[in-house]
């Protein structure tokens, strides 16, 4: 695919064309990461399968032992990613509340104080983590606390 972008002072907001013969699953992808809020799919596994993921599929995602488990709805899965390429793909739904994990903002339920200056989160799937100190100042920016 041919790219050309053009930078001028006339342009106040982004905007990108395509022209092509046909749609091909090249333009769809890109059509997607430019239009969207520039998060990716994510492949992850599941028992012998692997599984692929939309942002909005995932609950949220913590490293456990080593292993970087992805949380779902009601399923868990195991992703070959570290958490800070995850944090990448996953675009700015996200948010990191401990040097282990990431929260999808959407799915939050709760939050209630913790122990030694922190805060117990609480996710619509039942899942639960500590926001740490360190990332709760910019967590409660986030929620405009």
């Amino acid at each position: 695919m041919r790219v050309s972008i053009n930078i001028s002072p006339e342009h106040k907001e982004p905007h990108a064309v395509i022209y092509a013969d046909r749609m091909t699953d090249e333009i769809r992808r890109a059509s997607d990461i430019l239009g969207g809020d520039g998060s990716l799919p994510v492949t992850a596994q599941k028992d012998e399968r692997t599984v692929i993921l939309k942002p909005e599929e995932i609950y949220m995602v913590r490293v456990e032992e080593k292993d970087t488990v992805i949380y779902g709805r009601t399923e868990k899965y195991l992703s070959r990613k570290r958490l800070y390429e995850l944090s990448d793909m996953l675009g700015p739904g996200f948010f990191r509340i401990s040097k282990g994990t990431l929260v999808n903002m959407s799915y939050l339920d709760s939050v209630e104080p913790g122990f030694g200056g922190t805060m117990l989160l609480k996710l619509k799937n039942g899942s639960r983590d500590y926001i740490s100190r360190k990332f709760l100042p910019d967590f409660k920016r986030q929620l405009g606390l």
